[in-house]
């Protein structure tokens, strides 16, 4: 028993530790061929997100120069060849389809052709899935990764299927030799279920994780950080990953200089919430704070239509008004509302809270108040 530690505390320090182990440890990076291209194999039920996660995959690493190809090899699903060039087109990524063949071998042969003619350094497959694990699935998968021989074969497997999930990853695992699990559907349950234990069903890794709708809600696999949310500590480490994307490190710096200056405008305001909406939702934000209640939260509505109608109100305003709000008279809240299709009310209440903000900018500027400040939070900040 550590001395500095609690009896409480030192259990939840093991659980952790082990919990994180069970996992995997350390986050598991995708293997990159030395010879280009690189080819990863998409596999999983049908339903799991494996067509919507080959986009996010291929999103993930154009952001870091990669040169992805997706390639449509479920000849089965009458749109998964549509919807994977939706999503190829919405990500700025080409898709490789023979539409009149329904031979996925042929079709994966032939995607490795055109992305070395093309210059494509990695080549993402999306095979077909079913609603069960069947003969002829596995058949056709176990002949597409003999004619390509592909560095990765990931499962995709929906996180809120439970128990279902490690059967599946079992099942795929024993006759594919999968080298990693994608895990989709995060967002919807904070601890994941039975899904987080498929590492220690197959030894396999957790390399990805899907937590949303966007093509861009997709990270990387962190054990330690996962451990944390289930433990209901927050994921302060991939908030903090999401900000560093989102944020232009010279606009922080203009938006430090303007409170210590005290010239923060409304377009600065807009500003900011236009970069915290890169982040994602209101809700996912608050679901890696710590501290944060997520029972309570799963019941709460955090409307994003207002963020909306903020945008729009100092949108409608001119630039003298957006850098003067004291200006805006009632006839001129009242050309803003409608300009913005808002109210008039809403229109007082976002100038509140810009007051409001202004006010505790003040506090932030002054030294001596911020010692004040902070000393009156209880002495949490030293």
């Amino acid at each position: 028993m550590l001395e500095s530690l609690t009896p409480g505390q030192q259990v939840i320090k093991i659980v952790n530790e082990e919990l994180i182990n069970l996992m995997g440890g350390e986050a598991s990076k995708v293997q990159f061929s030395s010879k280009p291209p690189t080819v990863i194999m998409m596999v999983g039920l049908q339903g799991a997100g494996k067509t919507t996660s080959s986009g996010k995959i291929g999103g993930y690493f154009k952001k870091q120069g990669k040169r992805p190809l997706l390639v449509a090899c479920d000849v089965y699903r009458p749109a998964a060849k549509k919807q994977l060039k939706v999503v190829g087109s919405q990500l700025d990524i080409p898709v490789f389809s023979i539409d009149e063949s329904n031979d996925a071998v042929d079709i994966a042969k032939k995607s490795i052709e055109h992305a070395q003619r093309n210059g494509n350094d990695l080549v993402i497959i999306d095979t077909a899935g079913r609603l069960h694990i069947d003969e002829e699935l596995m058949g056709e998968l176990v002949n597409i990764k003999e004619s390509v021989n592909p560095s990765e074969i990931l499962l995709t497997v929906d996180a809120m299927t439970g128990q279902d999930a490690v059967n599946v990853s079992e099942s795929f695992n024993s006759q594919l030799d999968i080298t990693g699990v994608v895990l989709t559907k995060l967002d919807g349950d904070t601890r994941g279920g039975a899904a987080l234990s498929v590492k220690a069903v197959t030894g396999k890794p957790i390399k990805f994780a899907g937590q949303g709708e966007k093509l861009t809600d997709l990270d990387m696999f962190y054990p330690d950080r996962m451990a944390s949310r289930i433990l209901g500590m927050g994921d302060v480490l991939t908030l903090i990953d999401k900000a560093q994307q989102a944020f232009d490190e010279k606009q922080a710096l203009d938006l430090e200089k303007k409170i210590r200056e005290q010239t923060f405008t409304l377009d600065d305001y807009l500003t900011q919430m236009q970069q915290m909406k890169k982040m994602g939702s209101m809700q996912e934000i608050l679901a890696m704070m710590p501290g944060v209640n997520h029972k309570a939260l799963a019941g709460a509505e955090i409307d994003e239509k207002k963020m909306g109608h903020i945008e729009a109100i100092i949108q409608s305003m001119t630039l003298d008004e957006r850098v003067k709000p004291n200006i805006i008279n009632s006839s001129r809240k009242q050309r803003i509302a409608n300009g913005s299709g808002t109210t008039v009310q809403e229109v007082n209440t976002l100038l509140k809270q810009f007051e409001q903000m202004q006010k505790l900018m003040k506090q932030f500027s002054n030294p001596k108040k911020l010692k004040g400040l902070t000393r009156g939070l209880g002495g949490f900040f030293r």
